[in-house]
């Protein structure tokens, strides 16, 4: 069985829980970034055999518009397809129904949803380590359910008209140790970094944290005072353990 991960991940975490599902199936799996800018998606190769997973994360309860965007010209041509959001312990509301929506018109059959936590990428306090070995367990066992599933279609969760989706706010800004490397620009997935000043766009910034994560001199910041604002906004929500949920 040919496996190929299609997989939006920033900061890797989703990327980490779509490695695991796919492995179950077959130890060298074929991924295609959503997130690399040079790639021509129409020319992704995905045969009608192929078992397929779709993963993005969750942002405000909805599907990355450019991940959604990218998928979207990739031609499913009926291959088998597990649509999977991950998020940081919050929710992930609609954001299922709208990655299985992008794949049904790629021409995808969706036999399976998962919905799996991950460490929050804004507020790292929530999820912190996850996905954990409790998860990794979890996920194997979903994986052969999905395996071994019958043709019948996802019962999947969510709106399909959707929750409205909110403003990015958060936007990294370099500080006085950063290098001027260029790697922040060279891997932001939407191109929102200047190249000589390494500032973002505020008007293109998605706040994947992905600059974040990648800088070499840990020189790219949040206002603090925000960060901390948001932290207290969803505590109550992210305080109790969430688990991983499959959706057949």
């Amino acid at each position: 069985m040919n496996v190929t991960e299609i997989v939006f991940s920033p900061t890797g975490g989703t990327e980490k829980v779509s490695h695991i599902l796919g492995t179950q199936w077959n130890e060298n799996t074929t991924k295609i970034d959503l997130s690399d800018t040079r790639t021509d998606f129409a020319k992704c190769n995905i045969a009608p055999q192929d078992m397929v997973i779709i993963a993005m994360p969750s942002f405000g309860g909805r599907a990355p518009a450019v991940a959604i965007k990218r998928l979207k010209q990739i031609a499913g041509n009926g291959a088998r397809c597990t649509v999977v959001c991950v998020y940081g312990n919050r929710a992930y509301e609609d954001t299922l129904a709208e990655m299985e929506d992008a794949a049904k018109e790629c021409g995808f059959r969706v036999v399976a949803a998962v919905a799996a936590v991950a460490q929050h990428s804004i507020i790292p306090q929530y999820a912190a380590n996850r996905p954990d070995s409790s998860d990794e367990k979890q996920l194997k066992e979903f994986a052969v359910k999905i395996r071994d599933k019958t043709e019948a279609a996802a019962s999947v969760p969510g709106s399909h008209s959707y929750k409205k989706t909110g403003g990015a706010g958060l936007v990294p800004k370099p500080d006085k140790s950063c290098s001027k490397c260029g790697l922040c620009a060279e891997k932001c997935p939407v191109q929102a970094i200047d190249t000589v000043h390494f500032n973002a766009d505020a008007k293109k910034c998605i706040s994947c944290m992905r600059c974040v994560k990648l800088c070499p001199d840990n020189a790219r910041k949040i206002n603090g005072i925000m960060v901390s604002t948001a932290a207290l906004a969803i505590k109550k929500a992210c305080s109790v353990r969430k688990e991983n949920e499959l959706f057949l």
